[in-house]
């Protein structure tokens, strides 16, 4: 009950935070022996991971743009077009697609993401662990030693340097700085995407550490300096520097700066509110920006940092009574604050926690848009931090001149589309066509546009980005569909969804895949609504007239969407691409009726009934906001429940395959990526607040057993923020909040009577049937009790 009565609280009094509590830290009596293992500190820019490697304490070091840029070995050749690979596939001479344009994604080991360094403390004869403690509230990782020695360390949240302190020590310690291996003899086993290539065959000279045991600072103090050059001009630097002070404390701080070839991040927006020091670094900023820390202090340092915490934190909030799923929840929060922030790259595979074991990350850690990017950023919105959010569309908009090239160069097409696989700086990286290279990512990835508009209802941001993406979307698709099939509506010329049949021949269809066709209608629909928002009634009735030219989706006799018309969903696979149609897009509503309920029932049940042989652990996460979608509180809680327990390494970092080899999934491998641990905190939210209907509904599909939960300020499209707390089964308690004003209906929660009891700024009204219609001003709320 405890977590029920801190959600009274955080509906009757404004001072108190919704902090997270200290059972959700992560707590461990021994330090991880494995990077993918280690606690994760972060600030979107910088990432670091505390474990142990060979007796050592060692701080893995990142930061977010670190890459090798070159472009990919011999894929822009001639025959680099759309029309020429479609040809290709109507003769079904396809081998030399996939030599020209899959292989060099396999093959070469660049263009990719690259790790930072490390630091290591020798911490030989210190002794046991007491305890290791993620304390999630401030986001500073704490290690104690039997024999008292302690270790503190964060990133700090809002400037570029990450500070460790040393307690209880005797004698001083010192640090080493541990630079990547880029040169030596190369590792056989360490090739491929999964397990990543062997950093060596990058081909660099090995950058040098050098020390300045005299400086900076009083006393006994130290720094280490470690430069290193990259491809085509690009280099790094990391620093680390430290001083005594006290008898047996040492502080340290460490920063990693970059340098591109003018100066300029790729792929980085900076942003009003976004400090000068997020942007571009000199060759010795690192150096410089250690310095200036060390004189202002661990303790000024962690005053910010934690204040930035507390804001984050205040955000939203959750408790549910099932504790794997609640801590879940908060780790994937803190991970989120961790790794998005504006000013820096958005989320890509690992975002700031690169591999650190002497390769490159898994799929090169680059920015894959046919899901793992769109997966990141669902929890953003119903969990109310959209700023963060942000971070992913700045990206986007940053790169859109280089997605303009590759659209006119690529498809000789008007609008603009995007690779499905890129850089930093959004330059197409291949893989496989199909889907690198699939017309239809400019349409998911609008989708987020959307979403930002429809749950900020920022007008600025709808008039000046939402819909100038959506309408360069539409005006491509629509030149992409001139071909109409035998009945006369628009259709690709050829058609593909993620990533069914792999990238051979037969993954290329003729008609238009239920997974393109989604996102072509869901395109046009949302030209035509935000064109009206905006008072441009003929653009919104171009595009209303484009969607009517569209066909239905494919479905069997039995309402299950099929993957393509005469390829029904009839194999296990990882990526629900058939069923995009229902979640995340919406298109097909429970809230629409008969038919759409018995297409929502029967899809998913196939997919059930199928089995997941082929699944990843993103697959249970992307599962759970399906079944909340269908009201079916206990198979979403089941699907989160299982992510939890055997996809997810011991510091919560999603691995991809079953770790318990439980039968979860064929693959039982450990790649990292960060997709499903965000994919799972957007599940439990779809699980207790949906909005996409036009109404909001609380707690929609949550298990029976679920007797006890409440959230904080969960964000509902129309920009209302929404507290509830349910009490012996029985919601007894909802708060509303309109941040922009407007009007919405809440779909009545409480199971007898109800009563206003606080109203400022909004009228209520009961409709009668089971429905509240409010319209507020700005700022205005209610609150409601049950009687």
């Amino acid at each position: 009950m405890n977590g029920v009565l801190l959600a009274v609280c955080w509906l009757l009094s404004e001072v108190v935070s919704a902090q997270p509590p200290g059972k959700e830290d992560l707590r461990f009596d021994s330090l991880p022996v494995a990077w993918d293992e280690g606690i994760p500190l972060g600030n979107g820019m910088l990432g670091s991971l505390l474990w142990a490697k060979d007796g050592k304490l060692r701080l893995s070091l990142d930061r977010a743009d670190l890459w090798d840029m070159r472009p990919m070995k011999g894929l822009h050749r001639k025959e680099f077009n759309y029309q020429w690979i479609h040809g290709q596939v109507l003769k079904k001479d396809y081998g030399v697609v996939q030599q020209y344009f899959d292989s060099p994604y396999n093959d070469d080991p660049a263009p990719s993401k690259i790790p930072g360094a490390a630091l290591e403390f020798d911490i030989a004869g210190w002794g046991a662990v007491r305890s290791v403690r993620l304390e999630l509230a401030d986001a500073v990782c704490q290690v104690e030693w039997v024999n008292g020695m302690r270790l503190r360390t964060f990133v700090q949240a809002t400037r570029p340097v990450g500070w460790f302190r040393f307690e209880n020590i005797d004698p001083a310690l010192v640090p080493e700085l541990i630079a990547p291996k880029y040169e030596g003899v190369v590792d056989p086993s360490a090739r491929g995407n999964v397990a990543g290539d062997d950093l060596i065959l990058l081909g660099y000279k090995q950058g040098l550490v050098k020390g300045e045991p005299g400086a900076p600072g009083h006393g006994e103090s130290g720094s280490l300096v470690y430069n290193q050059e990259g491809w085509g001009g690009f280099s790094y630097q990391v620093s680390v520097c430290w001083k005594k002070t006290g008898l047996h404390t040492v502080e340290g701080v460490w920063s990693i700066s970059s340098r591109f070839p003018g100066g300029k991040i790729p792929g980085v927006r900076v942003s009003e509110g976004v400090k000068e020091e997020r942007k571009a670094d000199p060759s010795d900023e690192a150096r410089s920006t250690t310095a200036a820390a060390l004189r202002r202090g661990y303790e000024a340092d962690y005053r910010l940092h934690a204040g930035w915490w507390v804001t984050f934190w205040s955000r939203s909030a959750i408790s549910v009574p099932d504790p794997v799923i609640e801590k879940q929840w908060w780790l994937e929060q803190y991970k989120f604050g961790s790794a998005a922030r504006r000013g820096a790259p958005p989320i890509s595979l690992q975002a700031v926690w690169t591999a650190d074991n002497g390769r490159l990350p898994p799929w090169k850690g680059d920015f894959h848009h046919d899901l793992n990017t769109q997966l990141s950023y669902w929890p953003c919105y119903s969990g109310n931090h959209l700023e963060e959010g942000l971070s992913y569309l700045d990206h986007l908009d940053a790169n859109k001149p280089n997605y303009k090239r590759y659209t006119k160069l690529f498809f000789r097409s008007p609008g603009m589309a995007v690779p499905g696989v890129t850089t930093l700086d959004g330059t197409e990286m291949g893989g496989w066509v199909q889907y690198s290279l699939s017309p239809t990512v400019v349409a998911w990835l609008g989708q987020h546009y959307y979403l930002q508009w429809r749950y900020s209802m920022d007008r600025v941001f709808l008039r000046d980005r939402a819909y100038p993406w959506i309408r360069e979307a539409a005006v491509f698709l629509e030149s992409m569909t001139r071909e109409r099939d035998s009945l006369g509506h628009r259709k690709l010329p050829m058609s593909s969804s993620p990533e069914i049949n792999d990238n051979s021949l037969s993954a290329w269809f003729p008609q238009n895949t239920n997974y393109d066709l989604a996102l072509l209608k869901f395109t046009f629909r949302t030209a035509g609504e935000l064109a009206g928002e905006l008072g441009l009634p003929e653009q919104a009735a171009h595009w209303k007239r484009v969607l009517s030219e569209f066909g239905e989706l494919a479905l069997t006799g039995e309402d299950q969407l099929m993957f393509a018309p005469g390829m029904a969903y009839n194999q296990s696979h990882r990526h629900f691409s058939n069923m995009m149609a229902i979640h995340p897009l919406g298109l097909i509503r429970w809230e629409d009726g008969d038919k759409a309920r018995s297409i929502i029932t029967h899809s998913i049940a196939l997919l059930d009934s199928v089995g997941p042989g082929a699944w990843c652990g993103y697959s249970y996460s992307w599962l759970a906001n399906l079944k909340a979608r269908a009201k079916d509180g206990e198979g979403a809680a089941k699907a989160l429940d299982i992510f939890a327990r055997a996809f997810c390494s011991p510091n919560s970092f999603h691995l991809n395959g079953d770790q318990t080899k439980s039968g979860y999934s064929g693959f039982t491998y450990r790649p990292f990526t960060l997709e499903g641990n965000f994919a799972f905190a957007a599940g439990l939210q779809e699980m207790l607040l949906q909005s996409y209907a036009g109404f909001i509904e609380i707690a929609p599909a949550v298990p029976a057993s679920w007797q006890d939960l409440s959230f904080k300020s969960l964000r509902a499209e129309g920009a209302f923020l929404v507290s509830a707390v349910k009490v012996n089964g029985r919601f007894s308690e909802v708060r509303i909040v309109s941040e922009k004003g407007g009007a919405t209906r809440l779909k009545i929660p409480f199971a007898g009577g109800y009563r206003v009891v606080s109203r400022k700024g909004m009228v209520v009204k009961d409709e009668g049937d089971g429905f509240l219609k409010l319209r507020a001003a700005a700022g205005g709320e209610m609150v409601v009790k049950s009687e």
